[in-house]
């Protein structure tokens, strides 16, 4: 384990403090235009029932036949999680009797999964890092959904979801307290969508969690765990481990113990509740599948995909950082999500000078674009002001044609009606004046009404940043700021 996996919050109980150890399984759907098992279309939101086979409602004599795209996508996730690929994998079936599964049983992977053990390393607040263990990664098929709000006395069963593929990615119990595991499930969904093997949209279910919480004085032997089920949302994953938690710390100070079962979290009231009494791997009675035979393909194969992966979060922050210059914060945000990194190095292309605008770029796409997005509550993909757009503001500014003031403004003008921003500066005089005999007028004025501050200039240097502002703001933020500085030194005699 890697040792800044221990450094997480402790809680405070009555007896003392106790450590939290969080493991979670993430079903992650993967991005294919059929089902795992079937020629069934994948789409979300269709009409309830209209994506289902004959293999998906289990009519007798139907065979499952191997989705290849989906095998190429469970390879690719592994390697986007540095981990073990297994040539040789097994279906097998897992037995169980739901509604919304026909079978009554789901094709999945047992003892002997497609990928095997990897790594996630996750970046924690104060720039720590721990490494999250995965233990596993393996296909299996989605259930339907039932929908149980369509009648007063009956549910009905939509079977679109149904044999849709999952990877259901299984860490080590690694993660040490709440925010490890928000920071976890964030940089695992990260990871999935620059690969595009799962779109990571969690209002849609394509990615859930099943959390396993457990409590433990610290170092002590591991204590019994619940799993709370299906989580969609990576802030209940937090509020729902913070409440578990503390149940659990305060029935064992109470002397009681920890039932083995599975949990609901309730948003609405901040909770969890049980559910059932958890099953154990041999209530499934697992066996392989005897209709599918042994998933096998070559080395070349995984080397193939793995020499056409993207470009990774981790790899990408690092260019970043050697590249422009960016500070390791800066790099973090601009890659945590793949859309706000291709915007950030569409503007660097439109630019003419990488190195020199680099940071500045940074600082207008997470301060300025980001900020406000976040405001209105906007996407990245929304955003009204495009990478061409901003790359011209940087570039004004870069060359000197405006200030960093009027960049303001012009961002402004671009966010709410649009329009190239070289002929804005034009078309409404924005450009910064240069011209000294012109600035040299506002300085001697500002100077003449404020004899006893000039006198002071020379004891008190730093007192000269307050006539820049003054000539800034009588310039309508017009005026070279170096220009004026420079003036300034010279007439006062700094």
């Amino acid at each position: 384990m890697n040792a800044s996996v221990r450094q997480g919050k402790l809680i405070k109980g009555q007896t003392g403090d106790w450590e939290v150890v969080i493991g979670m399984e993430v079903h992650a759907q993967v991005t294919s235009q059929s089902k795992l098992f079937s020629g069934a279309s994948t789409e979300f939101g269709g009409e309830p029932n209209s994506h289902v086979s004959l293999v998906d409602a289990a009519m007798p004599g139907m065979l499952p036949v191997i989705n290849e795209e989906c095998v190429r996508q469970a390879v690719r996730t592994g390697l986007g999680l540095n981990a073990a690929i297994n040539l040789r994998s097994v279906f097998d079936r897992k037995n169980y009797f739901y509604p919304d599964s026909p079978q009554g049983y789901q094709i999945s992977q047992y003892k002997s999964p497609i990928v095997g053990e990897g790594e996630v390393v996750v970046e924690l607040d104060g720039g720590k890092v721990a490494t999250i263990g995965i233990e596993r990664l393996h296909l299996e098929q989605d259930a339907g959904k039932l929908l149980h709000d369509q009648s007063p006395t009956m549910s009905y069963v939509d079977l679109n979801r149904c044999g849709v593929a999952l990877m259901e990615i299984v860490s080590k119990p690694d993660i040490r307290d709440a925010e490890q595991a928000k920071a976890y499930v964030t940089k695992l969904r990260s990871i999935l969508r620059y690969l595009g093997t799962c779109d990571g949209d969690m209002e849609k279910g394509s990615l859930r969690a099943d959390v396993n919480v457990s409590v433990r004085k610290p170092g002590g032997p591991l204590g019994t765990r619940c799993e709370i089920k299906n989580m969609n949302s990576i802030t209940f994953i937090g509020q729902a481990i913070e409440y578990e938690a503390r149940r659990q710390i305060e029935i064992l100070e109470d002397g009681g113990q920890i039932d083995q079962e599975t949990r609901l979290y309730d948003p609405n009231k901040g909770e969890t509740r049980s559910m059932r009494s958890k099953e154990e791997a041999h209530d499934y009675r697992y066996f392989p599948d005897p209709d599918l035979l042994p998933l096998e393909f070559s080395q070349e194969f995984v080397d193939e995909l793995k020499a056409k992966l993207p470009e990774l979060p981790d790899q990408k922050k690092t260019r970043f950082v050697a590249d422009f210059g960016l500070s390791a914060y800066d790099a973090s945000v601009l890659v945590a999500e793949r859309e706000s990194a291709v915007f950030y190095e569409t503007v660097l292309d439109k630019l003419g000078n990488r190195a020199r605008d680099g940071k500045m770029a940074a600082n207008w796409v997470i301060n300025e674009l980001f900020g406000r997005l976040n405001k209105e509550g906007r996407d990245i993909t929304d955003a009204p002001v495009s990478a061409e757009q901003l790359a011209a503001i940087v570039d004004l500014i870069g060359e000197g044609t405006i200030s960093g003031k009027i960049a303001k403004d012009l961002f402004e003008i671009v966010w709410q009606e649009g329009g190239d921003p070289r002929a804005l500066v034009e078309s409404r005089g924005m450009k910064q004046v240069t011209d000294l005999s012109a600035i040299e007028k506002v300085v001697d004025d500002i100077i003449a009404a404020n004899p006893d501050k000039a006198a002071q200039v020379k004891d008190k240097p730093q007192s000269l940043g307050w006539f820049v502002g003054q000539v800034m703001k009588a310039s309508g933020g017009k005026a070279n700021p170096q220009s004026v500085n420079d003036l300034l030194k010279s007439k006062l005699g700094v």
